[in-house]
Parts: structure tokens; sequence; C-alpha cells
């Protein structure tokens, strides 16, 4: 039997990723089907980063292709490409930064800021690009949980280079002020530096921007829904009822602005004893699971209450850098993908491709 397009579109078609659940077909995954005379060779493009998966996907294919009658030997080049995807209407994408995403929470203790600086992490470590943003004018922690210390430095005086630390961008006011000193603000000065922190820092080439957002629903919330492309958002909260009720005021704000949610992060799901290995639900059982249902958004992940991840977060070494190989990092890292899936299966953006339209006397 001759060996052809068809046949290997065939067997690409009833494959599935097992990380989208989308073949590669339909997902555009597979490219550059070469065949020569029974040896066959394919290029997977996964759209989001994927290292720690991607020998199991090529593996996957390898061996399904493998299985077809009078097929030779089989080629299986993979990688990942991240592109652009769109954000709320209206709103025009920042140069260099692909896609934003916004982790917000209703309020305050729930280890937002800890999440953030691991997701971001785990998404550098999956592969892409990718840049911390501290939204948290009043509070920020970004600056201990990446161990960064010192100013950002200013090649031409109006922009400021992106701090860095283990191997992605960061910026904060935490950079910029003294770590004792307050910042007393009124709400217009607090949108306007975080306007300026996101605009005037030169990010290089991300493919995410993480924001870690201060908790509620003020004035920093309402500017990032108007005036900066979020791709989408993650929502922070724990199994606790209190915690639960504002985590659900954040995602109705998000969904009036037109924010797409791309899950929620249940943290502190359970506590183990480190003596005797007890596990208990001291925040309640199931809160994170019972919101996703209602809103119909995904569960992105549960976290543990564990005190290694507070230990590393504080000494500047985040739980994925510190224990890259452990279970909790593992989670981080699901999550990661999982919403970096949710972004790209989301619609692509299109307006760096319209030319401007210009009028003219003539």
């Amino acid at each position: 039997m001759a060996i052809t397009q068809e046949i290997i579109q065939n067997a690409l078609k009833n494959l599935t990723d097992p990380n989208t659940g989308r073949d590669f077909i339909s997902s555009k995954s597979a490219k550059n089907i070469q065949i020569n005379g029974s040896d066959v060779s394919v290029d997977i493009v996964l759209g989001y980063p994927a290292i720690s998966v991607m020998a199991s996907v090529k593996t996957l294919i390898e061996s399904s292709l493998q299985d077809i009658a009078d097929i030779g030997k089989v080629t299986v080049n993979i990688g990942s490409r991240i592109v652009a995807h769109k954000a709320q209407q209206g709103v025009t994408l920042l140069p260099n930064v692909k896609n934003i995403i916004a982790v917000a929470s209703g309020k305050g203790g729930v280890g937002k800021s800890t999440t953030s600086v691991n997701l971001a992490l785990a998404l550098a470590a999956e592969g892409a690009t990718v840049g911390l943003l501290d939204a948290d004018i009043y509070g920020p922690s970004q600056p201990q949980m990446l161990g960064i210390s010192g100013r950002p430095e200013s090649m031409d005086g109006k922009s400021m280079e992106p701090m860095l630390a283990h191997g992605i961008q960061a910026m904060s006011i935490g950079f910029l002020v003294d770590t004792d000193t307050p910042m007393v603000w009124r709400g217009p000065m607090v949108t306007g530096a975080l306007e300026q922190l996101l605009r005037d820092t030169k990010w290089r080439d991300l493919d995410y921007l993480i924001v870690d957002l201060p908790p509620g629903t003020g004035d920093i919330q309402l500017t990032l829904a108007q005036k900066i492309p979020v791709t989408g958002a993650i929502i922070v909260t724990t199994p606790q009822d209190i915690a639960l009720l504002d985590a659900r005021k954040g995602l109705k704000m998000f969904e009036k602005v037109g924010i797409p949610i791309l899950g929620i992060v249940e943290n502190m799901s359970t506590h183990i004893c480190s003596n005797c290995g007890h596990e208990e639900h001291i925040f309640g059982a199931g809160g994170g699971a019972l919101m996703s249902k209602d809103y119909n958004v995904d569960l992105l992940g549960s976290l543990p209450l564990d005190i290694s991840i507070r230990e590393q977060t504080d000494s500047g070494q985040p739980t994925v850098i510190a224990a890259p190989d452990s279970k909790i990092a593992s989670i981080y890292k699901e999550i990661a993908r999982k919403a970096a899936i949710k972004i790209a299966n989301a619609g692509l953006d299109h307006s760096s491709k319209f030319p401007n339209i210009v009028i003219q006397n003539t």
C-alpha cells in the first residue's frame, strides 16, 4: 500500500492531544507532512509551552503512525509556538507582549501573589518567555518572592529595563521605593503608576505577562479592564466560604468587562500534618469545584497548605525553582499549561494585519 498524505492526515485526525483534548489536524498542530517512499516526517507545533510533556506527545504520535501498514521510518519534529490572542474589545495589544494573564482574588491572604510567581516560573520552565508585573502598588511582594533587590536601569532616560530573576522579567513599584516606605496615594495616582509600570517597561518579546493584581475590585482592576489588553484572568481562592464569596465578585467583574476567565485556582485545599501525615480540610472542601460548576469555568488545580511553599517563596526561591521535581511544582506546571491551552484555543489577534487607513486630499 502506498503511503499518502490522506492516510497520514486521517491518522492524525483520529489522534487526540491528551493535554488539549483536540486532534492534531483540527487544532492545526500538524504541519509540513513529507512523504519519501514509505518514510514519513511531520512537524507538530503545539500552541502552548510544553517542555515537560513534549516527549510523551512525540511518542504518542510516533507509535500511532508506526501502526500504519507498510510505513517505513517515522520522524516527528515537535515544538511549540505562542501567538498573540484577542483581548477585550477596543483595547490594542502592547508591543512585545503577546498575551496578558491577570491573576486576581476577591480578598487578601488567599495566596494570590504566591500563585502568580509560581505560574510565571512554571510557564518559563515549560519553554515560554515570561514577564511578571506586580500591580499591587500598596503592598508589592514580588521583589522578595523573586529574591531581587536594586533599581531598574534606564538606557534612554524614558523607559525602564525589566529586572531579571530565575529566567523571567519582572517589574514592581517595590523596585523603585524603599521597602518601609508606605504608598500614601489616592486612586488616580495608583492607576497612573500601574500604567507607567506596564507601558514604560521595555518588555522583551514576552509570550505571557502575568499581572499580579491587588485583592478586591477597585481602581486598579477597573484600569486593567478598561485600558490594558488582558487575554484572560485567573481567580485564586481558598475553599473557605468567605473567600469564595469575594472570589465570585472578582469573577463577575471580569465577566462584565468582557475579559475571559481562564479558570479558578484553589489554594490551601487541604493541610497535611508534617508530623503524622494526616490530611484535613481545615478551610472547607470542594468550594473551588462548586464555584467552577456554578459559573461554568475550569478548576485549573488545587494546591495544599504546605509550609514549604511559604518558606521557599519567602526566601526568594519559589517552589517551581526550589523544588522543580516536587509534586507541588508539578501542580503549578499543570495549572500553567491548562491556562496556556485555554488561551491557545481562544481567538487570535489580527489587529496588526490590518493597515492603517489614511485619508488624503488629492
